[in-house]
């Protein structure tokens, strides 16, 4: 028996195109875009990128000031469950910040590094208002946190400014905080 190798090539391009082709449209239009919606469906965002891996959800997010992250994240999970499964969800939100807002933090961040280590949670909102009353140039700084089963949420702004600090609550080994 003779092989011809055109109609075998072509029979393999077609297969790989319609498999891949299937792939990624099914990805596309099952997963990713429902995701999109109930993400830009929510008030305070003003622009998402959305990407899947095997393991993880990552939502890279623009913000509006005052945007209450906890909530973000549980409406997310809760309406997105179906497309998300039992991947972990990442956030990576844009800032905005401006010098004082990341003045404030550098001053604040130490007191937050410790009530976190000592898991003290309640210390952190007011460590942040004390900064306030001990510098008074801080008064305009909107300080709010927030808080969940997995993280410290920290959204720090100041009118159009803004800046969104994601603490994990299980602490790594020693480390940066590298969304701070």
């Amino acid at each position: 028996m003779k092989l011809r190798i055109v109609p075998v090539l072509l029979t393999s391009l077609l297969s790989a195109a319609l498999l891949f082709g299937g792939w990624f449209l099914y990805r596309q239009f099952v997963i990713q875009e429902p995701l999109q919606k109930i993400v830009a469906g929510y008030q305070g965002v003003n622009s998402s990128h959305i990407t899947i891996n095997r393991n993880e959800v990552t939502l890279k997010l623009d913000l509006q000031p005052g945007t209450k992250l906890r909530e973000l994240v549980q409406y997310v999970s809760t309406e997105g469950k179906s497309v998300i499964g039992a991947r972990t969800l990442k956030l990576d939100v844009d800032q905005h910040s401006n010098t004082l807002i990341d003045e404030y933090w550098d001053k604040a961040m130490f007191s937050v590094a410790e009530a976190m280590e000592s898991r003290k949670y309640t210390l952190i909102p007011a460590k942040l208002d004390g900064l306030k009353e001990q510098y008074s140039k801080y008064n305009d700084v909107i300080a709010t946190t927030e808080i969940d089963d997995n993280n410290v949420y920290v959204s720090l702004s100041v009118g159009k400014e803004s800046k969104f600090i994601i603490l994990p609550r299980q602490p790594g080994t020693m480390g940066v905080w590298n969304n701070a």
